[in-house]
């Protein structure tokens, strides 16, 4: 079989694959993407949607950002609650500026296929098998079966952006490679609901019960989130349970809680926390989940794709453009320099508003005084500040 030549080969086409061909296609360098679900399915993942100050500016930047400016919801703080308290954290003031927007990652997937296909972008859905090889030559091949259809790849390149469960982590040799991972002793089960928020900013509270988070995906739709145990399933919890525990928990001195509504959607995520080094072996490159998950209480893990891939198109445009490879050498170094400050950022978060099951009355106490040192210290609500809206992209 014929290969045919690409420059570079994209595994996965989730936001980190779908901008990666974006940035790619903006620097005149052609690619091509090969995603195992349908494109149905990919809009459809319910995931992140908390964008950082600089993942907003970039998707302006590359000309993704009407829908995002018509229908993000920019928040210039967030609450933290305990003792049935909220205090509010005021990111814009804290930073100079710098805030989060609410937009759905599904809504980023939308805005990322329509101009892929405005640009007449290479792209296979639905591939039944994907392998990557020869990676230890100088052009990796990405053979790809999709119904009665095989075709062969041979690129320059190959980014692997297909998720922790893909098969390009895995193509890189095991003897090379090092795992770090961390799983945590609790869950979240996580409901979209038509309800009306009833705080315009997230709100992140610890209660005896367990952490609680309300969110939003829009003016009609919330998110909320629960502590949960990581072998529960969704039949131990019906639509009233849900209700009573968030309402429990989430219910401040002030009167404020949660406006309920009709649940159409849920599910129970795992929270652990993993890192592959380095991301790179030879000319293929990991980005996103592939190389590293995160917890998804300090809402980082889209975030970090998106700058690992900003990362990486910038190195490959250098390689084209003046055929320089230190940024391209430099990759793996500097991803996982932001990777770990998002794993010790989100592991803060994580441990300081989720209460273990084994946790002593010592510890629950320790956590309090944790909350109340950060409300009451600028300097603490700066660093939390600072690295929830997020820092530059290198």
């Amino acid at each position: 079989m014929t290969a045919t030549r690409v420059a570079v080969g994209i595994v996965g086409a989730g936001p980190a694959g779908l901008l990666l061909g974006h940035l790619l296609q903006q620097a005149g360098i052609d690619s091509v993407t090969v995603e195992s679900r349908s494109e149905q399915h990919v809009i459809e993942r319910v995931r992140a949607g908390v964008l950082e100050q600089t993942t907003v500016d970039l998707l302006h930047d590359c000309g993704l950002g009407d829908r995002l400016a018509r229908d993000g919801m920019r928040h210039e703080g967030l609450y933290i609650a305990f003792g049935g308290t909220r205090h509010r954290i005021d990111l814009a003031e804290l930073t100079g500026g710098r805030a989060i927007t609410v937009y759905p990652q599904s809504e980023v997937v939308r805005d990322l296929l329509a101009a892929r296909h405005r640009a007449g972008a290479h792209m296979v859905f639905e591939s039944e098998h994907v392998e990557i090889s020869e990676v230890e030559s100088e052009r990796p091949c990405l053979h790809v079966h999709t119904g009665d259809r095989r075709e062969t790849f041979a690129c320059d390149y190959v980014a692997g952006c297909d998720g922790f469960h893909g098969i390009s982590r895995g193509s890189i040799p095991a003897s090379v490679v090092r795992t770090y991972e961390r799983d945590y002793p609790f869950a979240w089960l996580g409901i979209l609901a038509h309800a009306a928020p009833s705080s315009h900013e997230l709100v992140y509270c610890l209660h005896d019960n367990g952490f609680a988070l309300f969110s939003m995906r829009s003016p009609e739709v919330t998110r909320l989130y629960l502590q949960c145990e990581p072998h529960e399933t969704i039949d131990h919890w019906p639509d009233e349970r849900i209700w009573h525990e968030l309402q429990t928990r989430l219910r401040t001195g002030d009167g404020w809680e949660p406006t309920a509504g009709p649940i159409v959607q849920k599910s129970i995520t795992d929270m652990r926390s993993f890192v592959v080094e380095p991301m790179r072996y030879r000319r293929l490159f990991l980005a996103g989940d592939a190389a590293h998950i995160v917890p998804p209480t300090g809402a980082k893990g889209l975030n970090l794709a998106i700058a690992d891939v900003w990362r990486l198109a910038g190195a490959l445009r250098d390689v084209y453009s003046t055929g320089s490879t230190v940024a391209l050498d430099a990759y793996s170094e500097r991803g996982l320099r932001r990777a770990w400050a998002a794993q010790r950022f989100s592991n803060w978060m994580t441990s300081t508003l989720h209460r273990a099951a084994d946790a002593s009355p010592f510890d629950r106490r320790r956590q309090r005084a944790d909350l109340e040192y950060l409300v009451s210290s600028r300097a603490a609500l700066t660093s939390l500040a600072e690295n929830y809206a997020g820092f530059p992209l290198d």
